[in-house]
């Protein structure tokens, strides 16, 4: 279902526009993200319930064991390095947290 409030995204949005090369941008189903150049770092999930964060499997792991009330992932990201934030239940500092995770994970990809 889509139905997704923009605003949403804003917390999340402001913290990842502070890494190098980040650009807003629009996904899937015009849904709010930042890119890394052309790689995504996140984006609002069109049902406007999470956010999609890229992230490393070693990050992500952590993340979910120490954060399961903020952090899960749907069947859909299980093979891929993502994480999902539930809008409006995370912490700055977590926020921050998994975007750093997903900016070092996208510039050690473009390195090999």
């Amino acid at each position: 279902m889509i139905n997704f409030n923009p605003n949403d995204f804003e917390p999340v949005r402001r913290i990842a526009l502070e890494f190098p090369n980040a650009a807003d941008s629009l996904s899937h189903y015009d849904t709010p993200s930042v890119k890394i150049k052309k790689h995504l770092l996140c984006r609002l999930n069109e049902n406007g319930e999470w956010i999609v964060v890229r992230t490393d499997f070693e990050s992500r792991d952590h993340f979910l064991e120490q954060y399961p009330e903020s952090c899960f992932i749907t069947p859909h990201y299980q093979n891929y390095p993502y994480i999902c934030l539930q809008v409006n239940n995370y912490s700055t500092d977590l926020a921050r947290a998994v975007l750093e995770s997903g900016y070092k994970a996208i510039i050690a990809k473009k390195k090999k």
